[in-house]
């Protein structure tokens, strides 16, 4: 076999340290050493140079670089696999990091309050709709590994789902998604946000900065359990057997709810959805007391009579249905996005009966957005929802006694079995500053047909109250 040009010029380094050892061991004169250093210098300087030429050598011709190149990029190699080992073996393959911030400023008329809103906690005012998810810091981390398992922990200080169903979790989500048969074929489990309805939880996703009244009122905050989730060409079924809104069931309370959502993507620009709830959840209803007697005794510990004590009794879980469809149509500078949305509680109204029993609440509403895009960076946007919420004296999920301040059960001076009903109108627009930053403004109206809303500074009560919001949303 031939060597190559790099081969000989190693033979001749070799060759030139051994004629230096010998040329010491024979006592050679110091002219007739440099006179061979010279030679063999010179004859490295040639091999190198047909080296560098086209054609000289196989190697050279196969790589087409000089041996400086050759050498340069055999280093980057070198570094580049032990970046990628290093990597691998820290964990980072294949993990995301991503997260955003928008501090927020709201005005609320009827609550005679203005100022920025971030970080605050939710167990401390909460949850309204003008004290939702927005104004949070998120961080979130996904994984996924060689075998297609994906690994998610998205922490939400104050403002996530955890913060709203404990009052002090900061886990917005912490789930896992592992494949089954397949990579379309997954067991899902852990923490998961709800899925109902055409808007999302996170403002990255959203137009506007306050939710629809859908969203706030009628659709659980989180799910925490176990489930699968399909994907079968245009559609993506998913469900969950879990507790809703609770990360851990109560004594007396084992029945979970099924929760589901199908999506079909009809073509590149529209597509529709629905979901649905439906088994035992928490009922905050405190409309019904229990009197009992508590035996009075004297110093000696003798019964001497009895007296009675009236107490407001916890009420243990109770059935919930809801059920929407949603869908979408986006294409161009059109943004058309739209919800139907029914929901029951049982035992879970407003207004109790006659003689003091529970009574069942429902509604139904509906919720539709249009966006348009003035320039690819100045946005605008309209909202507009309504909500039947009349039966009853009212009462909606987690909304089990009358909210002045967020409008729901029946006029305060008015007949205690008809609940208002609602609706809001909402005009934003947003300007993308760059491709992190977004800033945002909306202006809301929100009606009843009752007069539900209380001024604060007067005491009375109001059938409209109106509100202002401006965010600056920062991800990356």
């Amino acid at each position: 076999m031939k060597p190559s040009p790099l081969t000989a010029i190693t033979q001749a380094a070799v060759l030139a340290f051994g004629a230096a050892v010998a040329g010491g061991a024979s006592a050679q004169s110091t002219a007739d050493l440099m006179k061979e250093i010279q030679a063999l210098k010179a004859r490295v300087a040639e091999l190198e140079g047909k080296q560098a030429k086209p054609g000289a050598a196989a190697s050279s011709a196969h790589w087409g670089m000089t041996p400086e190149q050759a050498a340069e990029f055999n280093r980057i190699a070198v570094k580049t696999e032990a970046m990628e080992d290093a990597r691998d073996a820290s964990g980072l393959k294949l993990l995301k990091i991503s997260g955003y911030m928008d501090p927020a400023f709201i005005y609320n008329k009827r609550q005679d309050r203005a100022g920025f809103q971030f970080l605050n906690a939710v167990s401390d005012d909460g949850y309204n709709y003008d004290n939702s998810y927005f104004g949070a810091a998120v961080i979130d981390f996904q994984k996924e590994t060689d075998n297609g398992s994906r690994w998610r922990l998205t922490l939400s200080s104050n403002r996530g789902v955890g913060a709203v169903i404990d009052g002090q979790s900061p886990v917005h989500e912490a789930s896992v998604s592992i494949p089954l048969t397949d990579l379309q074929t997954r067991f899902i489990a852990g923490q998961i946000p709800d899925w109902s309805g055409y808007e999302y939880l996170q403002p990255t996703l959203n137009k506007l900065i306050t939710h629809n009244m859908l969203f706030d009122f009628t659709l659980p905050a989180a799910y925490t359990g176990a489930g699968m989730e399909v994907t079968s060409g245009k559609w993506i079924v998913k469900g969950v057997l879990a507790n809703m809104n609770s990360t851990r069931r109560t004594s007396g309370n084992t029945a979970p709810v099924v929760s589901y959502r199908v999506d079909y993507s009809r073509g590149e620009f529209q597509g529709f959805g629905f979901a649905g709830v439906h088994g035992k959840a928490a009922n905050l209803t405190e409309n019904v007391t229990q009197t009992s007697n508590i035996d009075v005794v004297d110093l000696s510990g003798n019964v001497i009579g009895s007296t009675p004590v009236t107490e407001v009794v916890a009420q243990p879980d109770s059935r919930v249905d809801l059920f929407e469809v949603d869908g979408y149509f986006i294409r161009g500078d059109w943004t058309v996005q739209g919800q139907l949305s029914v929901g029951k509680q049982k035992a879970a109204s407003v207004t109790p009966g006659p003689s003091g029993e529970l009574r069942d609440a429902s509604w139904y509403g509906g919720s539709g957005l249009v966006a348009y895009k003035f320039t690819p960076r100045f946005e605008g946007t309209a909202r507009f929802d309504y909500l039947y919420n009349r039966k009853n004296g009212g009462g909606l999920l987690g909304y089990t006694a009358s909210d002045d301040r967020n409008g729901i059960g029946p006029d305060p001076a008015g007949d205690p079995d008809v609940g208002a009903n609602r609706t809001a109108l909402t005009f934003g627009a947003s300007w993308l500053l760059n491709l992190n930053t977004t800033f945002k403004a909306e202006y809301r109206i929100d009606r009843a047909d009752l007069p539900v809303f209380i001024d604060v500074k007067s005491g009375t009560y109001s059938k409209s109250n109106q509100l202002f919001g401006a965010s600056v949303l920062v991800a990356f």
